[in-house]
């Protein structure tokens, strides 16, 4: 069915049906309404003709009998009409009826005053009023009334009531009715049989037409169609035919130079972007296309897809006819652009441009020179008084044995502190490359964060700091970690706690379950890390005061070791300051659920 309305055919024979239908029901419509004022006028008519002689029979009752006057004017009226005849105060006169709700029937019409009070000899009134039924009990119909105004012999003013049901006048345009139905169901078949020949006739070479689209977008472009008219869809089989030939050929010659262009794009790491002369993207390799969209959120202008910057760019070289190659910054990005404008035998068509990524070969440089100069840095000063007590012992500088033994502790200090610097940093590779190794098993946090205020209880106290263990959370609380690798992470954090914490300060250790994630947290009241500083801290080598830290020997890469081993552990951690004063750590691990 769904076909059917979705072909020429079933769209041919619905127009042409609706447009029967639609004619049939305008001349249906016109022709009841034509019919019932018709048949309304006829009854009018005869009622007032009915009236007229029923007041000339009552004028001459005198010259016959009451009984014989009744039998006259019943044998006028037919039996779907009735007759009253009234006074200008309402008194029956005379009434011509028999059915059973004659006194019903008479109550209502006198009820209408305006009937027959001040009646106009001659003049009529016409009036449709619903009123009991003549044959059925209970049951109300409508009725024409017709008031006929008559003078009496003896000069009184009366009125004939004429009542007729208009049952028949329905009946007749109810026949009429079925006539216009049935003859609209005739030329409903006859409609739908010629639409369905003359369809065909037109659908049957299109559909030939359809199946050789298809066997063409299918790419069989030898698809021929006969042609066996001579009319328009003859002309239209011959055009076919036509194009399929030269869709073929054109086909073909797309197909070479599309393959060989896409070899070549797809091919090159850069991004190539093929431009019109009036601007406009031609062609772009997929490179191209991911670099478009992340441009897209960096260019302002949300109407063209290129920066500012590179706009200029392509417009020097399209209007001058200059190739212009530049490095630029764009969104944090950097790029070596190079554009060279496309000719057309004498005249610029557009222009093509290479976009070359060297981010990651600016970060590696940046990545090279500071860790060169990081790690010369922080070798420099050891190296420097490994030299000068070195030497200070060969020239026998030294005037005592105490002062020499206290030169190698020196000497020894700075190589242990070389020592740890190198560790760090094979770490911080290894890390780096992947190759961490976690051996995870369930561990109860309560009673790892006991063991670590256990282990610093003693340096906490030979520096006046207060350490202890705040929390709520019961002794069962596990996590999945690796115990070592975790434990590394907090003798990095409390021992710099421990160290940057002025006497009689304190360092509080914490746990709390928030949102399925244990969070521990290690606080102090030093003097804390600047704001400034906060978001650097986990960098390699960062420190947020050389000079004090450098003192205290640290490496600045306990903190970057730390990052790279909860995220290994799937978590996270982060610094903030204190409420007063001092900064708080917080790792946050998954929670285990026993």
């Amino acid at each position: 069915m769904i076909r059917i309305w979705n072909s020429i055919v079933g769209k041919l024979w619905a127009t042409i049906l609706l447009l029967v239908s639609f004619v049939l029901f305008i001349v249906t419509l016109l022709l009841l309404e034509f019919l019932d004022n018709f048949h309304t006028k006829q009854a009018e008519e005869s009622l007032q003709r009915e009236a007229a002689t029923i007041s000339k029979i009552v004028n001459d009752r005198e010259e016959r009998s009451s009984s014989s006057m009744h039998q006259i004017i019943d044998d006028i009226l037919d039996m779907e009409t009735n007759a009253v005849i009234v006074d200008e105060q309402g008194t029956v006169l005379y009434s011509f009826h028999n059915a059973d709700a004659k006194e019903e029937i008479e109550k209502k019409l006198l009820s209408e005053n305006s009937l027959f009070r001040s009646p106009e000899a001659g003049k009529q009134k016409v009036k449709e009023m619903i009123l009991p039924s003549l044959t059925e009990d209970k049951v109300m119909e409508q009725y024409l009334i017709l008031s006929y105004p008559f003078t009496q012999l003896s000069g009184e003013k009366a009125s004939v009531l004429m009542y007729q049901s208009l049952d028949a006048v329905h009946r007749t345009t109810k026949s009429t009715t079925n006539i216009v139905f049935l003859s609209a169901f005739i030329a409903f078949i006859l409609t739908t049989f010629f639409a369905f020949f003359l369809s065909t006739r037109i659908t049957l070479p299109l559909r030939k037409m359809k199946q050789a689209a298809f066997e063409l977008s299918k790419g069989n472009f030898d698809t021929h169609l006969p042609v066996a008219q001579k009319d328009e869809i003859g002309q239209l089989a011959t055009a076919f035919n036509q194009m399929g030939r030269q869709l073929k050929y054109n086909i073909e010659l797309i197909k070479q130079e599309k393959e060989q262009l896409s070899s070549i794009l797809t091919s090159m790491a850069d991004a190539v972007v093929t431009f019109n002369q009036d601007y406009s993207i031609l062609l772009k390799n997929p490179q191209a296309e991911l670099l478009l969209k992340k441009w897209y959120g960096y260019n302002n202008n949300k109407n063209k897809p290129l920066p500012k910057e590179v706009f200029h760019m392509l417009e020097h070289a399209i209007s001058f006819s200059e190739e212009v190659e530049d490095e630029l910054e764009l969104g944090g990005q950097f790029y070596v652009i190079s554009i060279s404008p496309l000719y057309s035998e004498n005249s610029i068509r557009g222009a093509v441009a290479v976009f070359r990524d060297m981010t990651e070969q600016h970060k590696l440089d940046k990545l090279r020179s500071d860790f060169i100069a990081n790690v010369s840095h922080e070798l420099r000063t050891p190296i420097s008084m490994l030299q000068g007590y070195s030497e200070a012992i060969i020239d026998d500088v030294v005037s005592s044995e105490e002062e020499r033994m206290e030169m190698v502790q020196i000497i020894h200090d700075e190589s242990k502190r070389m020592s740890r610097l190198v560790t760090d940093l094979l770490n911080l590779a290894r890390m780096d490359s992947g190759h961490i190794q976690l051996q995870e098993q369930p561990m109860p946090i309560v009673e790892f964060l006991n063991r670590m205020v256990t282990k610093f209880s003693q340096v906490a106290k030979d520096a006046h700091v207060n350490l202890s263990l705040d929390t709520n959370e019961s002794s069962d609380l596990t996590v999945m970690a690796d115990e070592d690798r975790l434990e590394q992470v907090f003798t990095n954090l409390i021992d710099n706690a421990i160290r940057h914490t002025h006497d009689g300060g304190a360092v509080t250790l914490g746990v709390y379950q928030t949102n399925g994630m244990i969070d521990m947290t290690v606080s102090d009241t030093g003097v804390g890390i600047p704001e400034k500083d906060l978001p650097f801290v986990f960098e390699r080598f960062y420190k947020a005061d050389k000079a004090r830290t450098r003192g205290k020997g640290g490496t600045g890469l306990g903190l970057a070791i730390a990052k790279n081993i909860m995220e290994a552990h799937r978590g996270t951690i982060l610094a903030t300051r204190g409420d007063v004063n001092g900064t708080i750590f917080i790792c946050s691990l998954p929670l285990t659920k026993n």
